[in-house]
């Protein structure tokens, strides 16, 4: 099946084409034709993967440009990342078409919403099986648009137009960065195809410094995209999409595009020790900082939203210290556990109508499906003993440990201890408690069928790569891969006692502040410290004051360049040559008496040269 693996995001693009074209009909359909033909590409994404099981592997080119002796090429491959990758995205965006049929049922542009989905899932397929650095950043762009209009889905809404900008402009600032890197890229190694790159790469044919500038340019795209610090702001904002949409971007599509970008050229990174330094370092402050905020944030998916920023961090962490199989096993059950926290987020939001956790409460008795497949999604995400968020994040902190990184390992744990307490704040202001609303109920089948199966993906999905299952996960990405390099064999198990032991204590601490005490946290959430979290670390209010501002200063004072200077320049021209050309004017006035004038005049002038010069220089 292989030989077919076009197919994959060749089918999301139909259903796009076919819904866009249909416009505002169809609303019934709509649904069930994007979520027919992206199912579809789930079944051969499948068959795909259990090819690659077997060790085969395809790669296709076509020849799109030549430039001299350099041949550009478009085309498609398939190695164990991708096809893994390719799994994920087609298995979410499957199930979010299921649920979005019910969510976004009362909406008058569903036709629309659908068309859109389909855009961004084809999109990312066609991202994640280019065989060239050239043809990704096509199709990365493209993520790029298709998140730009989903986000912005509710247009009508000023912070939904606001959101889709913002998340437009920021990831375009990481962009030039990838852009830059790519250019460099193939100035060194004359191609685009990342065969041949890593081939040039390996040979040792470009500099440690040059590669290591590439590296840091190639991850600066990656942090755009994958919100990691400073370029994080936008992915909060992005909640102002429809919750279906944040489950997509948040689990298998925008996000993972950064992660997936990093891994799939890491032969570029693992040749500069820098870059990877660079990589961990970013990953690791992005993990503790964007948890630290997730700690008293009042909007459910807010909260959801910088749990996906501080779970990027880690995944960033295990690049850079050499975690390469860590980073993408944590990739893997993120996209199921997220995906299953934003989908029971939006059933709540759903049935309530409201995004603040604090006018929630009792929900538990009212949506015990909706309830209980949270609590499996946040027992995963918190890292829990034999759930899936226990053995990859455990599989990060191992490979920091035994890479030297006790201070990012420190970080980690940390980070780990924020996330705990977090997700069970949220968990028990929502389902434990005095009920705040009037008539919440559980969601149709719908909404409940998707978050099921991911819940149980929560749950088994980590065992792919244990002890217990020959650990094929590790021995599947690194089998054929274009880098070699030495992972851990096993997590010391200590290093599980002290991770298991962090994420108890938080969801202690989150049970005495919020689960027994649940009518007084309100009060309780104050100080400097907390406003300073509230509010972000006033990061955004920092980008306004100095990079919005100064920009808008600096284009006020272009604009008066141009107006007073440039323009006045040519009105002053203008006038010149105007006056000179109304006196010329004048003096063809076809009047006899006229040219006798200027006759005669031209004479005394003639005359009074003469004189003055004493004819010598006539």
């Amino acid at each position: 099946m292989m030989q077919y693996a076009w197919l994959v995001p060749v089918l999301p693009l139909i259903s796009f084409i076919i819904l866009i074209l249909a416009g505002t009909k169809g609303k019934k359909g709509s649904g069930i034709l994007g979520a027919t033909l992206t199912g579809i590409s789930f079944i051969i994404s499948l068959f795909v993967l259990f090819d690659r099981l077997q060790g085969d592997t395809v790669q296709k080119l076509y020849t799109w440009l030549t430039i001299g002796n350099i041949d550009i090429h478009v085309g498609y491959v398939v190695n164990a990342l991708n096809s893994l990758m390719l799994v994920i995205v087609t298995f979410v965006s499957t199930l979010v078409h299921i649920y979005s049929t019910a969510y976004m049922e009362d909406d008058d542009r569903i036709t629309v919403f659908f068309a859109y989905l389909g855009l961004f899932t084809f999109a990312m397929l066609a991202l994640v099986i280019s065989p060239s650095i050239l043809q990704l950043y096509v199709f990365w762009e493209l993520v790029g648009l298709g998140s730009f209009l989903l986000v912005g889905f509710y247009f009508y809404k000023e912070e939904a137009k606001a959101a889709a900008k913002k998340a437009f402009i920021m990831t375009r600032i990481g962009d030039v960065g990838l852009f830059i890197g790519m250019v460099l890229l193939f100035w060194k190694t004359k191609s685009f195809d990342f065969d041949q790159i890593f081939n040039v790469i390996q040979g040792g044919q470009v500099s440690t410094g040059m590669l290591t500038l590439i590296a840091i340019l190639i991850f600066v795209g990656a942090m755009g995209k994958s919100g990691q610090f400073p370029l994080h702001t936008w992915l909060p904002d992005a909640m102002e999409g429809p919750t279906p949409v944040s489950a997509l971007i948040h689990a298998a599509t925008m996000v993972a595009a950064g992660v997936y970008l990093v891994a799939t050229t890491y032969p570029i990174f693992i040749a500069s020790g820098t870059a990877l330094t660079v990589v961990a370092i970013v990953g690791g402050f992005t993990a503790i900082f964007a948890a630290s905020i997730g700690l008293v944030q009042r909007d459910i998916k807010r909260v959801l939203a910088y749990s996906t920023v501080s779970q990027l961090g880690y995944m960033m962490l295990a690049l850079g210290v050499g975690g390469y199989t860590a980073s993408i096993f944590h990739l893997t059950t993120h996209a199921f556990f997220k995906a299953l926290l934003f989908l029971a987020a939006g059933s709540v939001i759903h049935a309530v109508h409201t995004q603040d956790i604090f006018k929630m409460g009792g929900l538990r008795q009212k949506m015990k499906w909706t309830s209980t497949l949270f609590l499996i999604g946040t027992l995963a995400i918190t890292g829990v003993p034999l759930l899936s968020g226990f053995f990859s994040k455990d599989e990060i902190l191992a490979a920091t440990w035994e890479n030297g990184n006790y201070v990012l390992f420190v970080v980690a744990l940390i980070a780990a201890f924020f996330t705990s307490f977090y997700m069970f704040r949220l968990f028990f202001l929502v389902f434990t408690g005095e009920e705040k609303t009037k008539g919440a109920h559980e969601s149709p089948m719908s909404m409940v069928l998707p978050m099921s199966l991911l819940g149980i993906l929560a749950i088994f999905a980590g065992y792919i790569n244990t002890p217990f299952f020959g650990r094929h996960l590790n021995e599947f990405l690194l089998d054929g891969a274009p880098f070699t390099i030495a992972e851990h064999s096993h997590e010391p198990v200590w290093i599980m006692i002290v991770a298991t032991l962090v994420s108890l204590s938080g969801i202690t601490l989150a049970y005495n502040m919020y689960g027994r005490k649940v009518q007084q946290t309100k009060h309780e959430e104050n100080g400097l410290f907390y406003e300073i979290l509230l509010n972000k670390y006033y990061i955004d209010e920092l980008y306004n004051g100095s990079i919005v501002k100064g920009m808008f200063a600096i284009g006020h004072v272009m604009f008066a360049i141009e107006r007073f200077v440039i323009e006045g320049l040519a009105v002053l021209v203008k006038g010149i040559v105007s006056s000179v050309g109304g006196i010329g004017s004048r003096l063809q006035s076809g009047q006899v008496q006229t040219y006798g004038f200027i006759t005669l005049l031209g004479l005394a002038l003639i005359l009074l040269a003469i004189v003055v010069t004493g004819g010598y220089n006539l």
